[in-house]
């Protein structure tokens, strides 16, 4: 067995944000033994397996999309 993981299984993990994909969706990486946890749709965290990360890409892509047209719809009306 690992040190970091032994340390993690006696004083638990110590996630830290790894990625804020939205403002409600987030990734998390324990700072030992460096698993990855993510937040599901009730907002509880669940381990980041691969095809969680690929729709928290996906989900990453779109939240950034629609922020940047807000922000220039805001914009262009606050010129006129």
């Amino acid at each position: 067995m690992k040190p970091t993981k032994l340390y993690c299984d006696l004083f638990g993990h110590n996630y830290q944000i790894s990625k804020k994909v939205t403002n409600h969706v987030k990734e998390y990486t324990c700072k030992c033994c460096k698993k990855q946890l993510t937040t599901n749709t009730n907002g509880s965290l669940t381990e980041l397996t691969e095809k969680r990360q690929e729709i928290n890409s996906a989900l990453e892509r779109i939240y950034n999309n629609r922020t940047m047209r807000l922000k220039q719809k805001m914009l262009s009306s606050s010129i006129c």
